[in-house]
């Protein structure tokens, strides 16, 4: 889900570099084991000891941008939260995590799984859209004039159901929190 470049800091700052990609989640044991392989190879080139510092200089989701990951994230709690969206989130689910998050609707990750289920999804829909969907739904405009319905202002209708502060973009999809 999450591939992250780990560099040995003090062979960095020795003007080496020296790291591995690491391909996020895996068994705690296993990462723990990449990390200290790669600041053995950075005590080898430098030839000193005292290698313990590392950090993060580059990283690829695989799938969706889930949260933010920076230089001195820890990799152990990175590695714990994919394991835990992994375990609990479905592939489909992810871009439900991310609205959440982003938009600071939920304050974690353990939240924002639970709440997944309160996002209403619409996906390659726009806020027209929505708001015909809206009216479709709550009104019957059976009985009214074609001039009268002609004229709805749908696009207005929209916006305002943006300006609920509810709704939230992410790509071409529309998310409604209901939560």
């Amino acid at each position: 889900m999450l591939k992250i470049y780990i560099t040995d800091l003090a062979a960095y700052n020795c003007g080496y570099l020296i790291g591995e990609w690491i391909t996020l989640p895996l068994e705690e044991n296993e990462l723990k084991e990449s990390i200290k392989k790669i600041l053995q190879q950075g005590q080898e080139v430098c030839e000193d000891e005292c290698h313990e510092e590392y950090f993060i200089t580059d990283f690829e989701f695989m799938d969706v941008k889930l949260f933010e990951v920076e230089e001195y994230s820890s990799p152990y709690e990175l590695n714990r939260q994919l394991t835990l969206i992994q375990e609990q989130v479905e592939p489909h689910q992810y871009k439900s995590v991310k609205v959440l998050l982003e938009n600071g609707l939920v304050s974690s990750l353990e939240e924002a799984i639970e709440k997944i289920d309160e996002l209403i999804i619409y996906e390659e829909s726009s806020m027209t859209d929505i708001a015909i969907q809206y009216i479709d739904e709550y009104t019957d405009l059976n009985g009214y004039h074609p001039l009268i319905t002609a004229h709805i202002d749908y696009e207005g209708i929209g916006r305002d159901l943006e300006l609920d502060g509810s709704y939230f973009t992410e790509g071409s999809d529309i998310f409604q929190f209901i939560g």
